[in-house]
């Protein structure tokens, strides 16, 4: 994979070049040859997926990179704010969670003092500083439901509130009632 041509599609997809772009193009490249991945449009697009941590720039990169999307499953998202993705290779099960280094920020500065712009000096250093000054590694484990495969949906089903239908055991049961999770807890809309 060629760092320079990943780096120019993800910047097509988002917009703009920005560090974040140039960090998580970096992030998927290493994530993917760390579980094994070498092809990951072509022939291993059904061997992985991918949790991302943000919703920031560096997750379009991601996405560009990887191939990975909510729409296909394949990308999940836990909002926890931070600069961090899990890679799953779900053939051997062998999953690594990436962590971008807040100190890596500072460092950035070290390798181009003569820029003056902090962001601008973050976005050069980032395309050539070691793997192991940008990102942590964890090795983790991830039990995948069956509901949260790629594929067509397992399950589909109605509320008998609103009645819209839910697909893939998102939906709960109260009092014999199938709910969906707006209609049992509430949602980020009000009617």
């Amino acid at each position: 994979m060629d760092f320079e041509e990943l780096l120019e599609e993800s910047v097509k997809i988002h917009g703009h070049l920005c560090a974040g772009q140039v960090l998580g193009v970096r992030l998927t490249i290493y994530g993917l040859s760390l579980i094994g991945i070498t092809d990951p449009k072509g022939a291993d697009r059904k061997k992985f997926m991918v949790y991302v941590e943000i919703d920031r720039c560096a997750t379009d990169a991601i996405q560009s990179v990887s191939g990975c999307s909510l729409g296909k499953r394949t990308m999940k998202f836990a909002d926890y704010g931070k600069m961090a993705a899990t890679f799953l290779n779900l053939e051997t099960k062998h999953a690594v969670r990436i962590i971008a280094r807040e100190d890596s920020r500072d460092a950035a500065k070290e390798y181009f003092p003569d820029i003056p712009d902090k962001y601008q000096a973050q976005l050069e250093a980032y395309k050539i500083m070691p793997e192991s000054s940008l990102f942590d590694i964890m090795e983790v484990s991830i039990k995948i439901l069956p509901e949260d495969m790629p594929g067509r949906p397992i399950k589909r089903v109605q509320c008998e509130l609103c009645h819209e239908f839910v697909q893939d055991n998102r939906d709960i049961e109260v009092d014999g009632m199938i709910l969906c999770k707006t209609c049992h807890v509430g949602g980020y809309y009000n009617k």
